[in-house]
């Protein structure tokens, strides 16, 4: 079959639809958001993949298909077996690195402990062990006649009288030892003094060499290993010398020639920090102080320092790196230093395998443009946009066929720069003979595609329509498709008439230098749209997140917070409030939702409980909430659903059986306010309940609006946090700024706010952000999305490179000024946007 043919899909707020999906193509599902592409591709493709795929296994893993439960769709046939990417983070797993997710970590311990050098931890020698055989091969090239005398170190450095140890070796017939460097007869020392530290070494014989000495000197070698676990110690005389000897230090095992500090025979697992064989002891592995001093952030381990291994392990090297500072290396630094390993003889063919493989993975990460990052970076760390880019690096690394992958906005937080690299990520994986099904709002990226699903026309109940399917071209002729009206340029995202010029004042960072920039002094001129720009890993979050809002919140809110270092800052005095809308979760449970959120919740419980039957019944406001007792589903405790560990799959959450998701018991729902229980208000979405309490007008309906505002008319008042995207929660907590009273002096902090936006809803958006400035606050946006950059009154451009290659401002100024600067990408791109030739 030539496609995948879904028929009679009705999840969530699709419309009994008809779609056919062809198979081995690059196919792009676009549309408004909450317009249902998500549920066509994760809720309904991939769910019903994934219960399929259940089916197949043993009785045990069955038991567990009626709580997956199936879509609600009639039929879906050549489906393939399938795989999500999605955009969430990669967890909150202290341990996970880019490396460890990526398995390049794996393949680096691997080649670490078949052809590393390992050195002593102490005093830096380098670690090697020696066979008999080499042990006599090194002394015999020593002139004819040297004399040799062998000894094996018994006591390093031990206080005591060591008088046991003196008889038995008399007992054992040794004749003569060397103590604390001086050879002495056993029959003349009875014991040492008990006060001082002793050093002794028994002296096993005492050779000239001549012809035909060999194997005794292999035997008396042999000898002298057994009894000091494998350490030797020779002293050569040649002929003429007197008293300085040349002194030669053997072992069968690893152990450090001057410490005499033995070493494992190295395996993966010693340079594992989540193994008790390489985990530093004092910090278990995490490279951070168990016992940081109060009020500071987490400090670096003094025992370790930071390399999360235990001495001995973080002493191997390979071309003079240690394993922690090959995984410190950025991607492209790191594959750099793998291609430049020049190795010989045995070690060449050991690591030949290794060192392809790892380059393979490397040249797939930088490929989909985090090259930036570094190995040792912690996975929880990197946005949604890079552990999805990471993820897709991995499956390409997999080289799967057959396979439907869905995708949900891989193009997120990538400079446009960099897009066409994940275009050819994705037509790869298509050639292997894949299908690829990708959640997408970004121009170049549909205009790539093999194929282009549109749904909507509008969001919520008002979507869930196939509006359009074809190719991208026969897409930008649809008068149907908002999506085709907007790439034919039809409609488009007006350019303003004019620039803001502020309000003549600006806040002035100096001396920037954290992570990757490069001592910058970077000014942000108040009262206008300041977008911060650059390609991915140039500085933005640096800038803008850990430097100049930390350093604001401490400030003007007393944090805590350590911001990144910088020299000065300036004008502090023209604002009264730093406000960061992040994309973080607005709750990490089902009880926090956008309706308490915002605080609309406490005004409607507040109705019902005004309502006669809840006046009657004694019912106040609290009866109301799912978050105490009283009024709640107990069997739930309030969330509506349960959840089921699946063990071998992600936990999933089915509806609760008592309240069957309603979240209150019986008699709660009794009460109506307008013909509606509390459960069904909850249920309704912001567009609905916007209708629902139109007469009201007042708090109620001005956040209801906000939320309408800023994109988010498609959402459940009570959907539970964890389904919201990063960027619906941000844009929840923007209309919650948006609903409180300000004073005209904030200053607000944006990090991607077009995060799974259609070109309509950013629209929408910047309407919002422009009334917040209109107001008299500035807005900083750190973006990479073209529509919006054109709209910024200032913008900062960072690059121009990635990593260490970044740090640098390249131009800050209008937009029309940054399009002439031929340094920036960015200004390469924007002339087309600005329409300038």
């Amino acid at each position: 079959m030539d496609f995948i043919s879904l028929r009679g899909a009705r999840q969530h707020n699709l419309k009994n639809i008809d779609v056919d999906i062809p198979r081995n193509q690059l196919v792009i599902l676009t549309g408004l958001s909450g317009s249902g592409k998500s549920t066509l591709a994760f809720d309904t493709l991939y769910a019903e993949g994934q219960r399929r795929y259940v089916e197949s296994l043993s009785t045990y893993a069955r038991q567990f298909l009626e709580r997956l439960g199936k879509p609600d769709v009639d039929a879906i046939e050549g489906l393939s077996p399938a795989i999500a990417i999605e955009q969430r983070t990669a967890g909150h797993n202290p341990r996970s690195t880019v490396g460890t997710v990526t398995e390049v970590y794996d393949y680096l311990r691997l080649l670490f402990a078949r052809i590393g050098v390992p050195h002593c931890h102490r005093c830096g020698h380098s670690i090697t062990s020696q066979s008999v055989d080499q042990m006599v091969d090194r002394i015999t090239s020593s002139p004819r006649d040297t004399k040799i005398i062998i000894f094996s170190p018994m006591v390093h450095n031990q206080p005591g009288s060591q008088k046991a140890l003196i008889n038995k070796l008399k007992r054992d017939g040794f004749a003569r030892m060397r103590v604390d460097g001086d050879i002495v007869d056993l029959e003349d020392t009875d014991a040492l003094s008990k006060n001082s530290t002793h050093s002794i070494d028994v002296v096993i014989d005492r050779l000239i060499r001549k012809t035909g000495l060999r194997n005794r000197l292999a035997d008396s070698l042999e000898l002298a290993m057994s009894l000091s676990e494998g350490r030797v110690l020779v002293d050569l005389y040649p002929p003429g010398a007197k008293t300085d000897a040349l002194s030669l230090q053997f072992s069968e095992k690893a152990v450090c020639p001057s410490c005499g500090i033995s070493y494992p025979e190295f395996e993966p697992a010693h340079f594992s920090f989540n193994s008790p064989h390489g985990a530093c002891p004092a910090c278990d592995g995490l490279g951070i102080d168990a016992h940081p001093s109060p009020n500071s952030d987490l400090q670096t381990c003094p025992e370790c320092r930071g390399a999360r291994l235990k001495p001995e392990s973080s002493a191997v090297k390979i071309e003079g790196y240690r394993i922690h500072e090959v995984a410190g290396l950025a991607i492209d630094k790191a594959l750099s230093f793998f291609r430049g390993l020049r190795l010989d003889g045995k070690k060449a063919l050991i690591a030949e395998k290794i060192i392809q493989k790892l380059c393979e993975r490397l040249e797939f990460l930088e490929d989909v443009g985090v090259g930036y990052l570094t190995l040792d970076r912690a996975a929880h760390s990197l946005s949604g946009g890079e552990s999805q880019r990471i993820r897709l690096a991995t499956q390409i690394g997999a080289k799967l066929t057959g396979v439907l992958y869905v995708l949900d906005e891989p193009s997120i937080g990538l400079h446009p720069r960099d897009n066409e690299k994940l275009l050819r990520i994705l037509k790869r994986m298509r050639d292997l003979g894949n299908t690829l099904l990708v959640v997408e709002h970004d121009p170049e990226t549909i205009m790539a595609a093999d194929h282009v699903i549109d749904m909507g026309p509008g969001a919520g109940i008002h979507g869930g329509l196939i509006v359009f399917a074809g190719t991208p071209q026969a897409l930008t002729m649809s008068d149907e498709s908002l999506t085709g009206r907007y790439l034919s340029g039809r409609l488009a995202i007006p350019v303003p008439s004019g620039r803001r010029p502020g309000i003549n004042k600006s806040i002035t960072l100096e001396g920037a230098c954290h992570n990757n920039l490069k001592n910058i002094t970077v000014e942000f001129p108040l009262g206008c749209m300041i977008c911060v720009t650059g390609v991915s890993g140039s500085g933005k979050s640096s800038l803008v997140i850990e430097t100049l809002y930390r350093a604001l919140c401490r400030h003007l809110h007393m944090s805590k917070t350590i911001a990144g270092r910088y020299e000065d800052i300036k004008g502090l005095d023209h604002i009264d409030k730093v406000i960061n809308i992040d994309q973080s979760p607005i709750g990490k449970t089902p009880h926090s939702n956008p309706g308490t959120y915002t605080g609309v919740f406490n005004i409607i419980r507040d109705l019902f409980s005004k309502t006669p039957e809840a006046r009657i019944r004694g019912y106040h406001a609290g009866r109301f909430s799912f978050n105490v007792k009283g009024g709640r589903c107990e069997s739930c405790k309030g969330d509506g659903i349960v959840k089921i560990e699946m063990h071998f799959l992600p936990d999933i959450y089915v509806p609760c059986d008592v309240c069957h998701g309603r979240r209150y018991n019986r008699e709660t729902l009794e009460v109506r306010y307008k013909g509606k229980n509390i459960a069904e208000v909850l249920d309704m979405t912001v567009n609905q309940a916007w209708t629902y309490f139109e007469r009201l007008g007042g708090p109620i309906r001005h956040i209801l609006q906000t939320l309408i505002d800023v994109g988010l008319g498609y959402l459940h008042l009570g959907q539970s946090a964890p389904t919201l995207s990063g960027g619906e929660a941000q844009r929840v907590k923007l209309a919650r700024e948006l609903g409180k009273r300000g004073t005209g002096r904030t200053l607000y902090i944006l990090d991607e706010p077009t995060t799974g936006l259609h070109m309509e809803d950013i629209n929408k958006l910047l309407m919002v952000l422009n009334r917040l400035v209109d107001k008299g606050n500035t807005v900083v946006v750190i973006e990479h999305n073209l529509d919006v950059i054109k709209t910024a009154d200032h913008v900062i451009d960072l690059g121009p490179e990635g990593g260490d290659g970044g740090g640098y401002v390249l131009a800050a100024a209008p937009p029309e000024e940054l399009a002439f600067q031929p340094a920036s990408y960015t200004g390469a791109f924007l002339k087309k946007y600005l329409g300038i030739a």
